[in-house]
């Protein structure tokens, strides 16, 4: 029995790289899917054949000399086209979209980690999504030393950055969502099935 009408939702899973996102937003399709629902599946940076080449441009070790506000820029390149390529056609049709990560990473990732300007973030989020805003986001959050632990030897651009830089990303999540009622945090460190679980349980399914 599902408790929540998520026909025609954006169901977005936020955190660290590490923590288990990418693998709960798959299991909520699966599950979504099985309850009946129209469900799309899409993930940041990526989701259409333009985003997917600067997600590679973004992640690829050799591009450290990519600027942060170059960065924050082709983030944006990737969310303007699956906005408008993937996330809004199936909205609109009433399907129901599951994506790993949306607007908030990069206020977290760009503003407190690069330390670039909030409001500017913000500007661009909005102009890259026409105003498109996630319904629910479950952030899971677990310390920045599951990043390191995980990813120091075989991580991405990203992901092998200094300790600091991932601590004030955590930051940034914990802090931007604070007292938001469509957002919840979830604890990282819980097993995959425990977390599934709750996010299962969260949307009455």
């Amino acid at each position: 029995m599902v408790g929540i009408d998520l026909a025609g939702k954006l169901i977005v899973f936020e955190g660290l790289d590490a923590s288990g996102k990418s693998t709960q937003a798959k299991l909520l399709a699966r599950r979504l899917d099985e309850a009946g629902f129209d469900v799309v599946s899409t993930r940041e940076p990526g989701g259409t054949p333009i985003a997917e080449r600067m997600r590679s441009v973004l992640l690829e070790k050799e591009h450290h000399a990519l600027l942060p506000f170059s960065e924050l820029l082709l983030f944006m390149v990737s969310r303007a086209q699956n906005t408008h390529e993937v996330i809004l056609p199936a909205l609109r049709a009433d399907r129901t979209v599951v994506a790993s990560r949306y607007r908030l990473s990069s206020m977290a990732y760009q503003g407190y980690g690069r330390g670039l300007d909030l409001d500017l973030v913000r500007r661009l989020n909005e102009t890259a999504t026409s105003g498109t805003v996630a319904d629910l986001t479950f952030l899971i959050d677990v310390p920045a030393e599951y990043t390191i632990r995980r990813k120091a030897d075989r991580g991405d651009r990203i992901e092998i950055e200094a300790i600091d830089f991932h601590r004030r990303v955590r930051q940034g999540f914990l802090e931007l969502t604070e007292g938001d009622p469509s957002v919840r945090v979830l604890d990282g460190t819980e097993s995959i099935d425990r977390i599934h679980e709750a996010v299962a349980k969260h949307l009455g399914l």
